[in-house]
């Protein structure tokens, strides 16, 4: 089957990601047609990848959303990161010698999935193709970026006691979007994991905010509504 007809209706999907950024839709059609990428279609809870299959793909998220995760010495697991529409996953270990899948990503809800073989992408372009600069440097800034994320969630676990972790994450989410109100990108088993804490707990602690008129929830809609109290709230 021709690459038009292959990935036509996922063009306007592929276009929009940040590792494409700069290049043209026609230029698109010519990488895809050199890289060569599969498209996996997941249900619901379905493994996508796990921790310790063998590397041989980075993946973007065309459609629905996923969860990377990780599993201690303990079989405790904790969630890195919620993937949505246009995320990338596994570009941090696409230039290392590791071989196999650091962590588990597994589908929130239905997902499709472009995987690009990572020997197209770190190996040579025999065609010398005018996008591949472009597309190399996007990669570098994403895993720029995504370390930066990473030291980030280092700062959340090293952040002592629960309520500061909340209080930690709340405040960086308003100042993420600039807004008192906040839409958080995980539900609470979600976000207990993330920030390494028990759910119950989480909820205590969240309930007592509340009580005292810091902030205000329904799901994952929050309000921050004494800024002070709560970045004071961090240090209790």
């Amino acid at each position: 089957m021709a690459v038009k007809e292959m990935y036509e209706k996922y063009l306007e999907e592929i276009s929009e990601v940040s590792l494409f950024q700069g290049i043209e839709r026609l230029d698109i059609e010519a990488m895809l047609n050199c890289l060569k990428p599969i498209i996996g279609h997941y249900k619901r809870s379905d493994y996508i990848v796990k921790g310790g299959d063998k590397y041989e793909s980075i993946g973007i998220v065309l459609k629905g959303s996923a969860t990377v995760s990780k599993e201690n010495a303990a079989g405790n697991r904790s969630v890195m990161t919620l993937l949505k529409q246009g995320d990338i996953f596994g570009e941090i270990v696409a230039f290392s010698s590791v071989m196999t899948w650091p962590a588990t990503v597994q589908a929130q809800e239905a997902c499709e999935i472009l995987f690009l073989p990572r020997g197209k992408i770190i190996g040579d372009c025999e065609r010398m193709c005018s996008w591949h600069r472009i597309f190399i440097q996007n990669f570098l800034r994403i895993i720029s970026e995504r370390a930066i994320l990473l030291n980030k969630k280092v700062e959340y676990l090293t952040v002592k006691g629960i309520r500061a972790k909340i209080c930690a994450y709340l405040l960086d989410q308003s100042k993420k979007i600039g807004n008192k109100k906040i839409v958080l990108p995980l539900n609470r088993n979600e976000l207990a994991d993330f920030l390494n804490v028990s759910r119950p707990s989480m909820s205590r602690e969240m309930g007592k905010l509340r009580d005292e008129g810091i902030i205000d929830f329904h799901l994952t809609e929050f309000e921050i509504l004494d800024f002070q109290a709560l970045k004071n709230s961090m240090s209790e």
